[in-house]
């Protein structure tokens, strides 16, 4: 499970990335070929995006995101 934090600051490092090149959802939309409505659950913390759903659009900003999977069972 993604940890809150983390996912908050993905969220916001999306965001402001689009902001910054001054693209509207709508077109962001559009270049990663996600819907609208994805994108906009996604910016507002409500939706639950596939990971290819985040590398489109990561993609579409010119960002590069990777992602960490760590044990969080230290029993074994």
């Amino acid at each position: 499970m993604v940890n809150h934090m983390e996912y908050e600051h993905l969220i916001t490092t999306i965001k402001k990335r689009r902001e910054m090149l001054q693209v509207t959802q709508v077109v962001l939309a559009e270049l990663a070929g996600v819907s609208v409505r994805q994108l906009k659950q996604f910016e507002s913390g409500k939706g639950n995006p596939t990971l290819q759903t985040l590398t489109k659009i990561g993609n579409a900003l010119g960002m590069e995101l990777t992602f960490q999977v760590k044990r969080t069972d230290t029993n074994t």
